[in-house]
């Protein structure tokens, strides 16, 4: 099982007291998650002005700075549309990456699927595929990616726990009746981060963790930061396991 953690997400700078967003500071964060049990890590690389950024240098500042704390742990990235709207211009500031992640989270949900994740293989970035829905299985499928990706990401949009785990059934469904065997990390966001991790664990896929996903602890309180959270899942995979 692969505990990766997510670091910043989409946040907002003062989202909360800990939240990191230049590259230094998520390279400190980063090795204390690893040295609290994370594999992998995942990050959104910043502007100076707290902006999420594709830019090749701010991305190559995030992972430069990264692993010169964390040597030997994969790093990924996000491409989400909202990150660079323009599509074409999205895909040009990926095209002219030098610094490279290990691998980059692509939504299935947004348009130029198919584009980004031929401008990734290009470049050899590992692509883990983000799906919400039973009909992006099927988009999977159609673009003939199901052999190309690092691993699927089961990642319901849904805010409502039950709503949340009837789409995961759904998708869990439609990967089955695929054969796909690719690795499989699935994750909740803010309330339905922890019931869906438990449900994670259960099914023995993968997990993350982390303030993109949420600012809480299980109990509602806020969290001190990512080293806490991922502390939390650790134990949590635990007593899982053992239990």
């Amino acid at each position: 099982m692969l505990i990766q953690a997510c670091l910043n997400g989409s946040r907002e700078p003062g989202a909360h007291p800990a939240l990191p967003l230049t590259p230094e500071e998520l390279a400190r964060d980063a090795e204390t998650v690893v040295a609290k049990g994370a594999q992998a890590l995942h990050i959104h690389p910043r502007q100076a002005d707290g902006k999420q950024s594709l830019l090749p240098q701010d991305i190559a500042a995030a992972l430069t700075a990264v692993r010169a704390r964390c040597p030997g742990i994969a790093v990924g990235v996000s491409t989400g549309i909202w990150i660079e709207p323009d599509l074409s211009l999205r895909l040009r500031n990926i095209q002219d990456w030098r610094v490279l992640p290990d691998f980059a989270s692509v939504n299935f949900s947004e348009q130029g699927v198919a584009d980004l994740c031929q401008a990734l293989r290009n470049l050899g970035v590992g692509i883990e595929a983000g799906i919400s829905s039973a009909a992006e299985v099927e988009l999977l499928q159609k673009l003939g990616l199901r052999e190309q990706c690092l691993r699927i990401l089961i990642e319901p949009a849904e805010t409502e726990t039950e709503a949340a785990m009837n789409t995961i059934a759904e998708i869990i469904y439609a990967l089955n009746q695929t054969n796909l065997q690719l690795p499989r990390l699935l994750h909740g966001t803010e309330s339905t981060t922890w019931p869906i991790l438990d449900v994670a664990l259960t099914y023995g896929y993968d997990i993350r963790i982390g303030l993109e996903d949420t600012l809480t602890l299980p109990d509602g309180g806020q969290t001190q930061g990512n080293a806490e959270l991922v502390s939390l899942a650790m134990k949590q995979a635990t007593i899982i396991k053992e239990g």
